[in-house]
Order: C-alpha cells, then structure tokens, then sequence
C-alpha cells in the first residue's frame, strides 16, 4: 500500500495572496498607513484622515480626525446620495525654520466620499468640530410601513369597481 501525501493547496494560495496585499500596501500612499487603498479616498488626495462610521437608532454618524484644522477649511456636501467630506491641512514648516529631523504629520488636500443608505435624510445633515475631530451627523427618515394590498378572487366573473361601492 503506498502513502501519498496531499498538499491543502487554497492554504498556500491564501497566504500568497495575504502576502501580496501586505506588498500593495507597502508601495500605495505611505508604507504605515492602514487601508491606504479605501475607495472613499480620492486618487488626487495627499492624505487621508481616519473616518468611524457608526449607526445609531435615530442617524448615523461620520467622526473624522482632522487635528490642527480650523473648521473655515473644511467643506461637507452632499450630492446624489454621496455625502463628500475636503479640505486642506497647510504645512506649518513655511512658518517655521526649515531644519526638521522627522516629519510624520501628513499635510495637504484630502477627499472622502461615502454612499449613504435611502434611509438617510439628507435635508437634515449637520456637522461640528470639536477637538480636532469633526462630527458629521446624518439623521434616519422615519420608517414607513408596507401597505397590504387585499387580493381578491376573480372566479371567472368581472368584479365591479370597489370604489364604486364605498
């Protein structure tokens, strides 16, 4: 009787394609950043801010870390269901000399669009920033219930106009 060993050939293909995502992230924006290749990002942006987006009964809620931004420099819009969060965070180094060791902060144009939900009211969308963290609150339209539709039987005969009757 002769023993042959089989290869589980999906683990390897799993970890060559694990592999070649941590190699993509590397060479796409900045090799530290995580998810640097989110689709809310814009190809023209220079940075991306962090974004939480949670859901609440009543709204949903976009908090976006924009730290040393004055809210002046901020633009939120909303178009066709998109909602569009720019803006710019200027350098401070042409303020200051021109003799830095380490620059980690990320300076520049940023652009996030997120696609919101149809039970997103987009008449009532409002955003604050405090502490450096910008809030954008987008409230829910209120639930409607189905309507149930009666469906008579029609046996063969021409039933009369039902509005007729009332």
């Amino acid at each position: 009787m002769n023993m042959v060993r089989q290869t589980d050939w999906t683990t390897g293909l799993n970890l060559h394609n694990e592999l070649r995502r941590v190699v993509d992230r590397m060479f796409e924006g900045g090799r530290f950043e995580q998810d640097a290749s989110d689709d809310s990002s814009i190809v023209t942006s220079q940075w991306t801010p962090r974004v939480d987006v949670l859901e609440e009964p009543e709204r949903f809620v976009l908090l976006a870390d924009l730290p040393g931004m004055e809210p002046a420099d901020i633009e939120v819009s909303m178009d066709d269901g998109i909602l569009t969060i720019k803006g710019e965070r200027k350098s401070e180094t042409a303020s200051r000399t021109n003799r830095f060791s380490r620059i980690e902060r990320s300076y520049g144009v940023f652009h996030r669009r997120f696609a919101l939900p149809g039970s997103a009211d987009a008449q009532g969308i409002s955003a604050q920033g405090r502490n450096g963290v910008l809030e954008v609150s987008i409230p829910k339209r209120p639930e409607t219930t189905p309507r149930r539709i009666q469906v008579n039987h029609l046996g063969g005969r021409v039933l009369e106009d039902q509005t007729s009757r009332q």
